[in-house]
């Protein structure tokens, strides 16, 4: 339960930062879902990869290249969601920060439920 919950959130988290940022453009709540679930599968096996392979700049850049990363895996998801739009790499870095922020404030409602229970 807890898992959809977090989902459906996250959809909700894109919509969110496409309202929010003008040159991120989000079509429906459909695409936002599949976006939120690309981004997913994308953290979880491609940006392992890229870490591995970046660790020496990113040691360099104290971490900061992480964000370059971020940015990279955004991008990707634009190229394979054709309702998902973003206008460039700099328009990607502020769409991984913003969410971010919603993620971890997803993050925290989600821990207080269940500390709840």
């Amino acid at each position: 339960m807890n898992l959809i919950l977090r989902f459906l959130l996250n959809g909700l988290a894109v919509l969110a930062t496409a309202y929010l940022l003008p040159h991120v453009d989000v079509t429906d709540y459909q695409t936002a879902l599949l976006t939120a679930l690309l981004l997913s599968i994308a953290n979880v096996i491609i940006k392992p990869v890229l870490i591995l392979f970046t660790i020496p700049i990113t040691l360099m850049t104290l971490g900061l290249f992480l964000l370059v990363i971020n940015a990279v895996i955004i991008l990707l998801v634009d190229h394979f969601v054709s309702g998902f739009s973003v206008d460039g790499f700099w328009w990607a870095l502020a769409f991984s920060l913003i969410m971010s922020v919603f993620n971890s404030i997803i993050d925290d409602i989600l821990k207080d439920k269940k500390k709840a229970n």
